[in-house]
């Protein structure tokens, strides 16, 4: 079958090339043009507007392609599978994605009486640095002590304050209940 004078496999490689290409662009400039789109998003999301084009695209010139069969059969069957992968696209990567934690930053008062390592000395009248292990990762931060003592690299400390960006700490003593 042919189109314009153009057989159906170059329409369907042409729109696979051309919804491929507009996908890859959209997914690497989204978050500069999501507020264009904002309007449609609740109806209709281009990423996924995008994908279905595309896999249709692919699905027919591959079905054309390889088989024999009518051309509207495959622009069925290639509209039905493009239709059932944008939707598991969306259910099991879109709407996942949209709703996950995008920080994994960690405010100041949470840092209060976590354990730490010493990994820069911290004189008596001046500046350190301490490591802290989390589960959202590892935080190296400027540290004071707090009684003016000096704390040596490798020591265990307790964080017991934040004030403007520095932990004030004290050596961190594991005293055992019995």
């Amino acid at each position: 079958m042919d189109i314009m004078g153009y057989p159906m496999e170059t329409i369907y490689l042409t729109g696979l090339i051309v919804f491929g290409c507009i996908t890859f662009l959209y997914v690497l400039v989204s978050d500069l043009i999501h507020g264009a789109f904002e309007v449609f998003s609740h109806i209709l999301s281009p990423t996924l507007v995008l994908s279905f084009f595309t896999i249709l695209g692919a699905c027919g010139y591959v079905l054309e392609t390889i088989t024999s069969v009518n051309s509207w059969f495959i622009l069925g069957i290639s509209a039905g599978s493009s239709l059932i992968l944008v939707s598991l696209l969306n259910i099991f990567v879109l709407i996942p994605l949209a709703s996950a934690e995008a920080s994994l930053n960690y405010a100041e008062e949470d840092l209060r009486g976590r354990i730490g390592k010493v990994i820069t000395s911290i004189p008596s009248d001046g500046f350190g640095e301490v490591f802290i292990e989390g589960i959202s990762g590892n935080i190296a931060k400027t540290a004071i002590s707090l009684d003016n003592e000096p704390i040596g690299q490798g020591s265990k400390i307790l964080i017991v304050d934040v004030k403007s960006g520095v932990v004030h700490v004290m050596p961190y003593e594991q005293t055992a209940l019995l």
